[in-house]
């Protein structure tokens, strides 16, 4: 049977250090604030909104929201952006996308200041990740990925690693951010041919193909460990993950549930960047 990678169990180590950070810049005077930037009203943008105002209230971080109309202007949402651009007062911005077809996407990204930029989401944050500096921040869910190998104590020197999805989301980031860690690291994608050789070879697999249980127990091989990024909804109305958990588990030494694995340490990470933008600002 293989140790479930519990998030519940990082989140929380995660937190006490994040609450310790507050309270030493509440004690210069600075109360961390993230600001929440939302067009419309889609649910998963609405429910990811509650579970991270929640952790900010939890540790004592403070959450302003910028709430526009689902039509609103390319103008009024630039402004917006530049209003929390300039606030000096708030230190992290989390814009929720996709944004709806009529606005500007990209234009809305390349205004946003990578120093508040917690989410990862702008060019200046992907520098950062590629060359491996403090420029932006890198996006919180290969972030959480990460903390999860550290925290349980997974040394990625000189391993093996398979990335499997190639966005800049999770799997290049991710790719990156192994590098940095001394790993050896394989992409795969759509066109890999005998993704499951490749798979098996390696002592590490970061599963983030966007496909409900794609990876199954032919892509893994005992000792490995699986950290498994997917959030998708099977036929029967559930969660599940990109790896189809019941086979691939008896095989390897370690991985991550879905639900409770990767997406529990994703709202801590997206806070902690938030503290770490507010303790930049005084360094």
């Amino acid at each position: 049977m293989a140790k479930q990678l519990l998030g519940k169990e990082v989140a929380a180590a995660l937190n006490e250090k994040i609450k310790a950070n507050v309270e030493g810049l509440k004690a210069k005077g600075i109360n961390p604030t993230l600001g929440i930037v939302r067009v419309g009203e889609r649910p998963d943008d609405l429910s990811y909104e509650r579970g991270a105002t929640k952790r900010c209230d939890t540790l004592g971080v403070a959450v302003e929201k910028f709430l526009l109309p689902v039509d609103v202007t390319q103008e009024e949402l630039m402004a917006t952006i530049d209003k929390v651009n300039e606030d000096e007062n708030i230190h992290g911005v989390l814009i929720f996308r996709p944004l709806p077809k009529h606005l500007d996407e990209a234009a809305v990204i390349k205004a946003l200041k990578p120093e508040k930029d917690v989410d990862g989401i702008t060019d200046g944050s992907m520098v950062g990740v590629f060359a491996g500096t403090k420029q932006g921040f890198p996006p919180c869910t290969p972030q959480a990925c990460m903390e999860i190998l550290d925290h349980y104590g997974i040394d990625c020197t000189g391993k093996k690693a398979v990335v499997v999805g190639r966005s800049l989301v999770v799997g290049k980031p991710a790719a990156m951010m192994l590098i940095k860690k001394n790993a050896t690291v394989t992409i795969c994608h759509t066109r890999t041919k005998d993704m499951p050789s490749v798979t098996r070879e390696a002592d590490i697999v970061i599963v983030a193909a966007g496909r409900a249980g794609v990876v199954n127990e032919s892509y893994v091989a005992p000792g490995q460990v699986v950290i498994d990024v997917g959030i998708n909804v099977n036929d029967e109305g559930k969660l599940c993950g990109d790896v189809k958990y019941d086979t691939v588990e008896p095989v390897v030494d370690a991985i991550t549930p879905v639900p409770g694995g990767v997406g529990a340490v994703t709202t801590s990470v997206l806070v902690g960047h938030v503290v770490e933008a507010a303790m930049r600002t005084v360094e």
